[in-house]
């Protein structure tokens, strides 16, 4: 009973089974938006109007397709398809490995008629045949008059490497599905801050109490005045404060620390410093307009105690100026950093108050990943590896030789050629 189960799932349909079904979930999980609010899924899939006829969000929240790499049936099949791979290694592929181990002799000459090319010789001895085979780097077995020969049986190891390869990816997928999160904060310029946005995380998650600061952020600029590259110069700090690791950083290009990266992903800006002509200092919030379109923000900066007067300061760069427009609309100029504007009620912008977007994850399988996908090209590299085999049996003074290649027929019959001539 024990064995015609273990039979059922080193089958190779119930294994391509079980792949459909993972490759399935992941397609849901890559068309469906993951890890979002219950608010997202309700105006993309509402009840009124469901996808397809029969999506809508109360569906994708019963059956988990709002996290779908981390609920517990995909789990479950991950790990049924890596139990799959395990047990056809060791109930198929090993024994086939051992098996072409084996010396397998023939010891009639009509099994000849089963091998891909075959011929008698009359001109040849047995060992000069033999000599010019062991020339060739097979390895020859040998008992009186008949030899089994063969070479490249590491040829035959690749697919259990890329049994073990796959094994190991799908256990680095889960282990960090289930270890593994990430959050995303919002800094201001020269703030410190801690792991607290956590947009998702595995069952097992443990968040790192590590904090870290921004130390400065920046923005270069193209000939055509459009953003080339954000930078936000970041400080990892212990439990005391003090700084244990810095580095700049941009997109693609992370700090990491104890397996968890900061990613640079975007910015932007909250407030504005200015002072009046008696040096009062002031601070105004910054509001984002047109919808995320474009990166456009302004503020009201008021000249009586009634908000009634004022200007409206528009800021759509971090170069260091505003321009001005008064509480008609009318475009009344350009002022930079440190510079006073001339009105009725003189003022100087001191300061454009920035902030930087981090996306910090946390994936402690990715090392998995890597190793399995390491050994997966490893694998293709010696599957090109032909595996080759020659029986030889000398009879009545003749010699009945013939062989057999697994790839590579072509090649074969040229080397196979060339020994007998």
């Amino acid at each position: 009973m024990r064995q015609s189960i273990f039979k059922i799932i080193a089958d190779l349909r119930f294994a391509i089974t079980i792949l459909l079904i993972i490759a399935s979930a992941s397609i849901i999980g890559t068309v469906i938006e993951q890890d979002q609010s219950i608010e997202t899924y309700k105006l993309n899939y509402p009840l009124t109007n469901r996808v397809f006829g029969f999506l809508s969000w109360d569906i994708i929240l019963k059956f988990g397709f709002d996290h779908v790499y981390t609920t517990w049936w995909f789990i479950t099949f991950i790990l049924l398809f890596g139990i799959s791979l395990l047990t056809c290694t060791f109930l198929q592929q090993l024994p086939s490995l051992k098996i072409a181990k084996r010396c397998q002799f023939f010891r009639l000459t009509n099994q000849f008629r089963l091998l891909n090319i075959s011929t008698k010789l009359q001109h040849l001895s047995l060992t000069k045949l033999l000599f010019r085979i062991k020339e060739s780097q097979y390895s020859i077995f040998q008992q009186k008059d008949i030899a089994y020969c063969y070479k490249g049986l590491i040829g035959r190891i690749a697919p259990i490497i890329v049994h073990f390869s796959m094994i190991l990816i799908l256990l680095g997928a889960v282990f960090g599905s289930l270890n593994g999160f990430k959050a995303q904060e919002i800094v201001p310029k020269t703030e410190t801050f801690h792991i607290q946005n956590v947009l998702s995380n595995g069952q097992l998650t443990k968040i790192p109490n590590v904090s870290a600061r921004v130390n400065d952020f920046w923005i270069t600029y193209t000939k055509q005045t459009t953003v080339s590259q954000f930078y936000s110069d970041i400080s990892i700090l212990n439990v005391d404060g003090s700084e244990i690791k810095r580095k700049t950083i941009f997109v693609n290009s992370p700090i990491k620390y104890e397996g968890v990266d900061y990613y640079q992903t975007d910015w932007n800006l909250i407030g504005l410093r200015a002072q009046t002509n008696d040096e009062t200092p002031f601070q105004y919030p910054l509001v984002s307009v047109l919808n995320n379109r474009s990166k456009v923000w302004l503020t009201w900066i008021p000249f009586d105690s009634e908000l009634k007067t004022g200007v409206t300061v528009l800021v759509d760069n971090l170069e260091g100026y505003a321009s001005i427009y008064n509480d008609t609309g009318t475009f009344l100029g350009n002022f930079e950093l440190n510079e006073t504007f001339n009105s009725n009620f003189p003022i100087t912008l001191t300061d454009i108050i920035s902030s930087t977007g981090l996306q910090i994850k946390s994936d402690p399988g990715i090392p998995l990943i890597y190793a399995g996908f390491f050994l997966l090209m490893v694998s293709t590299l010696i599957s090109y590896i032909t595996y080759s085999q020659i029986w030889i049996i000398q009879y009545n003074r003749q010699v009945f030789v013939g062989g057999t290649t697994n790839r590579a027929t072509f090649d074969f019959e040229l080397e196979f050629f060339e020994l007998i001539k």
